[in-house]
């Protein structure tokens, strides 16, 4: 999901086609990874799901795969390249548990959404809502730690990595630690990270799964 929502703002990510990005080369295999385990006919939600793309490439064509975004554009260009999964426009927010179904999802996805959003919380929540017990939520994010902040400081691209000229880009910097504790506020167990992408402790994105108890 590349738009997000402030209090008294919201800045939509326009996208001109259901063309896939660079990020998708690394974190497909960790997503499809942590899904293989769904039988035939799981519902699968993908939160902020964008242009569809990366939506796609995941889902098998034995589940039920929904995915929800708060771009128009993005939703548009999603539905026409991608029908056979059930793309809406719509905020993610706790309140769609009333209209996909509380506790009816056996996987939750948000890749590349968390450090979008103003209240990520309330994303956490969402996919608590929607999730059955025992379901996975899995989550991919720009991984930010020690040696990869240093690296980047030594190497003078800190004005690239804050990213504060980007209009709707990043404005959470999550490392494994705070990811951890958000998901574990929001009731999650037993959270487990991986890295994507580049070298070890300079990982580009963590994937991190965790359970609804």
């Amino acid at each position: 999901m590349c738009a997000h929502s402030t209090e008294g703002d919201s800045v939509e990510y326009p996208y001109a086609d259901a063309e896939a990005n660079k990020s998708h080369a690394y974190l497909l295999p960790a997503i499809r990874r942590q899904l293989s385990g769904l039988p035939s006919g799981a519902r699968v939600m993908d939160l902020g799901c964008g242009n569809g793309s990366l939506t796609a490439a995941w889902a098998r064509s034995d589940w039920q795969v929904y995915g929800v975004d708060s771009s128009e554009s993005g939703i548009q260009n999603a539905k026409a390249a991608f029908p056979e999964i059930q793309f809406s426009c719509n905020q993610v927010t706790p309140e769609l548990a009333a209209t996909y179904g509380a506790a009816s999802f056996d996987a939750v996805v948000a890749a590349e959404v968390i450090e979008h959003v103003y209240l990520p919380r309330s994303l956490v929540s969402c996919a608590f809502q929607l999730l059955r017990p025992g379901g996975i939520f899995v989550v991919t994010t720009p991984y930010n730690g020690y040696l990869k902040n240093l690296a980047i400081a030594v190497c003078g691209r800190m004005d690239d990595h804050w990213t504060v000229l980007w209009d709707g880009g990043h404005i959470k910097f999550w490392s494994w630690k705070t990811i951890r504790v958000v998901l574990e506020e929001g009731g999650f167990e037993l959270p487990q990270f991986a890295g994507a992408g580049r070298v070890r402790f300079l990982w580009k994105s963590m994937v991190v799964a965790c359970r609804k108890p």
